[in-house]
Parts: structure tokens; sequence; C-alpha cells
């Protein structure tokens, strides 16, 4: 067997195919140390128990123990002894990388796709998060499986076709979501972005917003110590905060700034 397809041998070996609850539904994942499996969010959708079928056959049950919406990242639990897990690179992906795709498009188990890295960073109308764009055919089936380099070291997760480019989430994105305790604060707001900030057009009843005493009609100026002007600097803020954030808002068309704290599990705060 030549390097390509030792290599690729390798990268199948520790790729799975995720079966969801819902008939004909699945996609796929990387098997990681500790009896894990990674995998999109959305191929987890909102299961709680899923399957996993190994590259041996073998189909073990699984729970979802975490999972990163907005980053379209979730981590199952099942007990394995499968001696081929997936190693993430340190380094990120450049232009110009060989690289392949495993997954089980159309539910055609460890197909391999072959391609070049285009690029690495943000997309224009995906938000500020950095993407691995790279020339690799994916299909239906393939989301959640990984990207590897030319060692069969992950680089990215396999996630959609963006106008025919494959798009991968990069392996320090997904080092963060594995290295995270706790899933990020969730403020529990509806808003739309203006020219100050972020609009407050909705709070939920209980969420950590309204035990802060933020009101529909605020505008969320900042987090902690970074200015906030669009969704997805709110998100990376809170992202960052752990159990608490300091909000700084305008309120009632005053241009000075309040500041409330939003805790996770939090008695309501003085505006």
């Amino acid at each position: 067997m030549d390097i390509a397809g030792r290599i690729a041998e390798e990268v199948r070996r520790c790729t799975v195919q995720v079966l969801a609850q819902r008939e004909g539904a699945s996609g796929s994942g990387l098997l990681l140390n500790g009896g894990r499996i990674l995998t999109n969010a959305h191929v987890a959708a909102a299961a709680s128990r899923l399957s996993a079928r190994l590259w041996s056959g073998e189909i073990l049950e699984g729970s979802v123990t975490r999972r990163d919406d907005r980053r379209d990242l979730a981590l199952l639990e099942l007990k394995h002894n499968n001696p081929d897990m997936g190693t993430l690179r340190d380094t990120p992906a450049s232009p110009g990388e060989v690289v392949v795709a495993v997954g089980n498009p159309f539910g055609f188990v460890g197909a391999l796709s072959f391609g070049v890295v285009h690029s690495v960073g943000p997309i224009r109308g995906l938000g500020r998060r950095d993407w691995v764009q790279a020339g690799v055919r994916l299909a239906p089936g393939n989301s959640g499986g990984p990207l590897a380099d030319s060692r069969g070291r992950i680089i990215g997760i396999n996630t959609m076709i963006y106008r025919g480019v494959g798009l991968a989430i990069p392996s320090a994105a997904v080092q963060r979501f594995l290295s995270r305790t706790i899933d990020p604060l969730r403020l529990g707001v509806t808003i739309r972005p203006i020219r100050e900030g972020l609009l407050i057009l909705e709070v939920e009843k209980d969420a950590p917003a309204n035990a802060a005493a933020i009101l529909p009609g605020d505008i969320i100026v900042g987090v902690n110590d970074a200015d906030v002007k669009g969704t997805d600097d709110l998100a990376d803020a809170l992202e960052d905060s752990g159990d608490l954030a300091r909000i700084r808002f305008l309120r009632g068309g005053s241009s000075r700034i309040r500041e409330t704290v939003a805790r996770r599990h939090a008695q309501r705060e003085a505006a």
C-alpha cells in the first residue's frame, strides 16, 4: 500500500457513521480518546442518544454530553475499545496543502475525497468564524467527519458545502470546544444589530438577562472589556466569560453607559 493509501486507511479507521434517531438520518464522526466521538451539532440534532457504527461494523449506543450549536459541534460519549483514534493537529492548515475528507455520504461508509486547501479564514455572509476551505467533495452524510492532512492528522471537521467549496471547522476551534468545562453563558435575549450596538427586542423569563434587569429597548454595547457591534462579538465575549459577564448597555435614549452583571444562576441585579 502506498503512503496516501495508508494514511487514508488510518483516517477511515477513526471515522464512524453517526446514526440519528430520525429514520434514515446519518452523518459522520471522529473517534477521540476516552470513548468520545466528535461530530456536528446538526448531525446530533435534538437527540439525547445516538448510535455509531465503527469501521469494524460494530454499532454502539451513545449519548450527547456537550453541544455548541453556534460552532456546530457536538460530543458523544460511548464505551468502546477501538484503538484507532484521531489526532488533532496543533498548527493551522495552510493554502495549498493536500487533504483528504473521510465520511459516509448517502450512507456509503468510508468514502474518500482528496483535494487541496484553498484558504483559511472567515467567509463573507457566515460571520467572523474561521473555516478551512478546501476543494473536496462533500455530500449529505459527510457532516461531522474528519478533514486530514498528508500525515493523517486532523485539521478540521467537515460541515458543509458553500458555493462549491467544502468547509471544515478548524482544529483550533475544535480544541477550544473540547477543553471547555462549561457551556457558554447564554443571556436569553432576542437581538437586532443597529448602529449603536445590539438592540434588545425580547428577554426570556427566568433567563440571565432578565435576572440582570436588562429590558427590551436596551442596547448592549459591550461585554466585559470587549466592545459589541454584532452577534458574533456578543457570542465570542460570552464564550470567554465563564459563569458571569459584565454587560455594558444604553437605555432610553441616554448616552450614559450603564452596567449590570449577568450570571448563569443569578439573583436580580439593579440596573
